[in-house]
């Protein structure tokens, strides 16, 4: 369905193609669905495929082998390196402040340790919700600014409209940092954590042996609340989303900050 829709808006709209889309693959080994998913990528020969909770070079070879490339989420230097020697062709740093999984890491600090010894493609996620945070991203060395959560809160969005509005009427402090939920550590929105009958404030630790990235029920028996399913992911930007609106919109609104960000530095 994606790629007949693309095609059909190229043929439409020859003056604006569309963006290559991308696929997004958990490649952590609790992780059942992983070759089944990678064959369907493989029959639409999906031109991007954004890894991450592990970086396999057979996966990367797989990938490259129908002519696509892969992005790798990273939470600091030491797994960017191994992501690049595994086959990956760029990187995408996962700073302090992203929605879902995401490290603790300043972006400064991470963009500028990567780009000391790698000048490929190099995506910034966390918090970035502005144009003026894509101009920043660039700034400091990142070819792209990685845009998450605000997309949540479109009309197109396939997510609970709870979810859209928590997003809506969220803002930074509204965002809890915690490894319960799939034992490695990541951003959600407090009221879906207090929905699921649980003290944000006082949540206890995870266990990485907990971890469960497959299709079926935690590993204490489906006891837990799920993320995503239950407890949702959120950046710490989403003071900057006051509605719900289509992608169209919000992307419009992106450049107008973008290029007003520009000009306010004259450049």
């Amino acid at each position: 369905r994606i790629t007949e829709e693309l095609a059909a808006h190229n043929r439409a709209n020859p003056d604006r193609p569309a963006a290559p889309f991308a696929v997004n693959q958990i490649v952590h080994k609790s992780n059942d669905r992983l070759e089944s998913d990678l064959a369907t990528c493989a029959k639409w020969q999906v031109p991007i495929v954004i890894t991450s909770l592990g970086a396999r070079e057979d996966l990367n070879t797989a990938v490259h082998g129908w002519g696509g490339i892969t992005l790798h989420d990273v939470i600091d230097d030491r797994f960017a390196r191994k992501a690049i020697e595994k086959g990956a062709d760029g990187l995408i740093a996962v700073a302090a402040g992203a929605g879902g999984h995401a490290g603790r890491l300043s972006p400064f600090a991470i963009v500028q340790e990567i780009r000391q010894w790698f000048d490929g493609p190099l995506a910034l996620s966390g918090s970035i919700a502005t144009g003026d945070a894509v101009l920043a991203a660039q700034a400091m060395g990142a070819d792209f600014g990685y845009i998450g959560s605000p997309f949540i809160a479109t009309t197109e969005a396939n997510a609970d409209p709870a979810y859209k509005n928590g997003i809506v009427a969220g803002k930074a402090s509204d965002i809890v940092y915690s490894n319960l939920f799939t034992g490695v550590h990541g951003n959600y929105l407090r009221a879906s954590i207090e929905a699921a009958g649980m003290d944000p404030d006082n949540l206890p630790e995870g266990d990485l042996k907990t971890m469960n990235f497959g299709g079926g029920d935690n590993k204490d028996g489906g006891s837990k609340p799920k993320a995503w399913k239950d407890i949702w992911g959120s950046g710490q930007g989403i003071g900057a989303v006051t509605e719900v609106e289509s992608v169209a919109d919000r992307v419009d609104r992106l450049e107008r900050e973008y290029r007003a960000a520009r000009a306010r530095l004259a450049l």
